[in-house]
């Protein structure tokens, strides 16, 4: 599933490269075999889609594969070797731990000079300075060098890991701007300095902030609700999500937050990104969706809501009663609760809402007001005033007359205007 920290910098890559002429790249790195598969690729593509980054886009290119540049990989650890910025090393994580005599301490560079012709092969990094890093977001950064251990770059098979091979494929798929989430930093120092063996210039780095979730831990796929496509299931729709995850760490410098992408674009710019964590507010989230729903012309939303009703359910009654189900909803997949009444046999049977609507006068309620409906006018007015006169018999006032009403026709004790619902459901169905 396509987390919604990586949509955020998704969204941040794609407006980077529109407002600047560029190309966004999609890459999948599927050189560990566990953690690949095509349907997976498929998902990001169309998780990516959804928030309105497509293939079809000329700012677009990939999706690339890692995997078909494992000649280019073995070319630059050969390239490093032969520089010596590079040696082959045989040392297990044993062997270090007996010589240091802690298994905390990192790799003491035992096998630097010895000349080795195999094994696993490790970077050289400087015994003293720093490695400074600009950052669009976090500003000048600096790394001790004596901080950094010889790290592996291939291992004793020849396969490279990550650090190396995402270099190379930066440098094959001239890559200008490195936007990703503030995990990844820790790699950047060591990054940089492979570019730099390389004799190439770095590409600009920026590290957007991690998003948290209310307590403040780092949103985690197993506790919390972070895929996008969930989101998209549940009936959010994609521009109030880009709108959203856009004002995460970044803000549009005015006080609205209600904003479309054609207008977000001009005034994105990395430098004004927050580098402190980010809060994902779903119900913050939720109201910008509510927002957007209400927005939508009356046809659009209509369509909108069709993954969400049955097959067999009128389509122009639903279109009659649409509107005022626009306003009352917050995500599209809420719409079925509000309507389903107006087509099924029986509305749905809810004990909680019955228990409460349900009470005393309620029988008499329900009696009277099928009396009246025998005759009276079915337009809301008249529905109302003949609920009220039933109400006044009881010493009820209309809040509490129409509870029972509203059970009975609904099932539930929350949904759409009462009196609009019964002119819809009509006189015959509704008695």
């Amino acid at each position: 599933m396509f987390h919604v920290g990586g949509a955020r910098s998704a969204l941040f890559n794609w407006a980077l490269a529109e407002q600047s002429g560029g190309r966004f790249v999609l890459r999948i790195e599927d050189t560990d075999a566990a953690r690949n598969r095509p349907e997976w690729t498929e998902g990001i593509i169309s998780a990516l889609a959804w928030i309105g980054i497509h293939e079809e886009s000329p700012l677009f290119e990939g999706p690339y594969f890692q995997s078909a540049y494992a000649e280019q990989h073995k070319e630059a650890v050969a390239k490093l070797a032969a520089d010596g910025r590079a040696y082959y090393c045989t040392c297990t994580r044993e062997d270090v731990k007996a010589r240091t005599g802690s298994e905390h301490q990192g790799y003491d560079g035992f096998c630097r000079d010895r000349g080795l012709t195999e094994g696993a092969v490790r970077f050289r990094t400087p015994d003293e300075g720093v490695t400074v890093v600009e950052d669009l977001v976090r500003g000048t950064v600096e790394f001790p060098n004596n901080a950094m251990e010889d790290f592996v770059i291939a291992r004793g098979d020849g396969s490279p890991l990550f650090v190396l091979a995402n270099v190379v494929d930066d440098v094959e798929m001239r890559i200008s701007h490195v936007v990703r989430a503030e995990e990844h930093l820790s790699n950047t120092p060591k990054q940089q300095l492979l570019w730099e063996a390389l004799g190439l210039t770095p590409p600009v780095w920026a590290h957007v902030p991690v998003i948290v979730n209310e307590k403040r831990q780092k949103l985690s796929k197993r506790r919390d609700k972070v895929a996008l496509e969930s989101y998209r299931d549940e009936g959010y729709l994609p521009e109030a999500m880009v709108n959203y995850l856009m004002l995460l760490g970044w803000g549009t410098g005015e006080d609205r937050e209600i904003m479309p992408w054609s207008e977000m674009v001009p005034r994105f710019r990395l430098e004004d990104v927050n580098p402190s964590s980010a809060f994902f507010d779903e119900k913050k989230l939720r109201a910008f969706n509510g927002e957007y729903i209400r927005a939508l012309p009356l046809a659009e939303f209509v369509a909108r809501c069709e993954p969400w009703l049955e097959p067999g359910w009128d389509r122009e009654t639903f279109a009659r009663i649409a509107e005022l189900a626009q306003t009352r909803i917050s995500v599209l997949s809420e719409i079925r609760d509000n309507v389903d009444f107006l087509f099924l046999d029986e509305p749905v049977f809810d004990q909680a809402s019955w228990d409460k609507a349900m009470k005393t006068s309620a029988a008499e309620i329900l009696s009277g007001y099928l009396t009246r409906l025998e005759t009276v006018a079915m337009d809301p007015d008249s529905l109302k005033t003949a609920l009220e006169e039933v109400g006044a018999e009881y010493g009820l006032k209309l809040g509490k007359a129409q509870a029972p009403v509203r059970v009975a026709i609904t099932g539930r004790t929350v949904g759409l205007p009462l009196f609009e619902s019964i002119e819809a459901l009509g006189r015959e169905r509704s008695a």
